[in-house]
C-alpha cells in the first residue's frame, strides 16, 4: 500500500505544506489510534466509517495504511472527486462511496460494523449535533473510536478582532451558536467542553482533546512560504500547543476523540 503521510506533508524530505499545517495533528491522533486498535483486535485491516467525507481528504490516506473506508456524503460531486483521488492514490478497492448522511446514516450503512468513525465538519451543519454524535457512536463496535472534528468558539472571535470586526467578534462571543453574524457561513461553533459533553452522552469515553489550526490561520501565509524552515517550525508549535488546554479556547478547530465503551 502507498504511504500516506506525504498527503498530510509528513515526508521527511519535503517541506509541510499549507494543507498539511491544517491536518497534522489530526492526523496523528487518529493514526495513532488506528494503530492501536489493529493491536487491540489482533485484525491487520479495520473497518473505518467516515461520515461526511467528502472528497476523501482522511478517507484516502486511511484506506492507504491498508484499512476499507466507507465514505457516507450527501453530495454526488463529492463521491466523483473520492472516487477520483482513490484510484489516483492506488486505493480505490479499499474505498466505498455511499451518498447519505448522519441523519439518516442507518438508511446506509450498519450499526456496530466499525472500528473507527470520523465525523469532521459535520457537527457545525446539523440541526441535532447530539442525534449526529450518537449515531456516529453507533456505527462503533465495541472498544471502537470516535474521531470528531468541529468548528471552535475561540478561533472565530480571536479572527474577526484580529481582522478589525470588533462588534462580530463581541457576537459570536455571546452568541448561543458561536456565529459572527447573519453573513457568517458556519451555522454553528462549539467549546471543548461542550464536543465532550456530547461525546459522553453518546457513551463514549474521551480519551483526547487538541487544539486544531491555533496559530496555522493566523500567521501570514508570505511569511510561511518565504521563510526558511517556518513551516517546519509551525508545525512544530502547533503540534506543542494542540494538547494544552489553554490553547484550546482560541483554536480554529477542536479535536475530540472517544471511545466507546464496553
Amino acid at each position: 500500500m502507498p504511504d500516506p503521510s506525504p498527503v498530510f506533508g509528513r515526508e521527511a524530505s519535503s517541506r509541510p505544506s499549507r494543507a498539511s499545517l491544517r491536518t497534522a495533528v489530526v492526523w496523528d491522533v487518529l493514526k495513532d489510534a488506528l494503530d492501536r486498535r489493529v493491536e487491540a483486535t489482533g485484525k491487520d485491516s479495520l473497518d473505518v466509517l467516515d461520515t461526511g467525507g467528502g472528497s476523501g481528504k482522511f478517507a484516502v490516506p486511511v484506506a492507504g495504511l491498508g484499512h476499507r473506508v466507507t465514505v457516507v456524503d450527501p453530495s454526488p460531486n463529492a463521491l466523483f472527486a473520492l472516487e477520483r483521488r482513490a484510484a489516483e492514490a492506488g486505493v480505490a478497492d479499499l474505498v466505498t462511496g455511499v451518498q447519505g448522511d448522519i441523519r439518516g446514516l442507518f438508511d446506509v450503512v450498519g450499526r456496530e460494523e466499525y472500528d473507527a468513525v470520523l465525523c469532521h465538519g459535520v457537527l457545525e451543519y446539523v440541526d441535532d449535533p447530539a442525534e449526529g454524535v450518537r449515531n456516529a457512536a453507533a456505527a462503533l463496535r465495541p472498544g471502537g473510536s470516535l474521531s470528531l472534528l468541529a468548528a471552535g468558539v475561540g478561533g472565530a472571535v480571536l479572527a474577526r478582532a484580529l481582522a478589525g470586526h470588533f462588534t462580530e467578534a463581541r457576537h459570536a462571543l455571546g452568541d448561543p451558536e458561536g456565529r459572527w453574524g447573519a453573513g457568517d457561513p458556519v451555522p454553528r461553533r462549539f467549546t471543548a467542553e461542550q464536543l465532550t459533553e456530547l461525546a459522553g452522552e453518546a457513551g463514549l469515553e474521551v480519551g483526547a482533546v487538541h487544539g486544531v489550526r491555533v496559530f496555522a490561520d493566523l500567521v501570514p501565509g508570505v511569511l510561511v512560504d518565504t521563510e526558511p524552515g517556518a513551516a517546519e517550525a509551525l508545525l512544530k508549535l502547533e503540534e506543542a500547543a494542540a494538547e494544552l488546554p489553554s490553547f484550546h479556547a482560541i483554536a480554529t478547530q477542536l479535536h475530540v476523540l472517544g471511545a466507546k465503551r464496553g
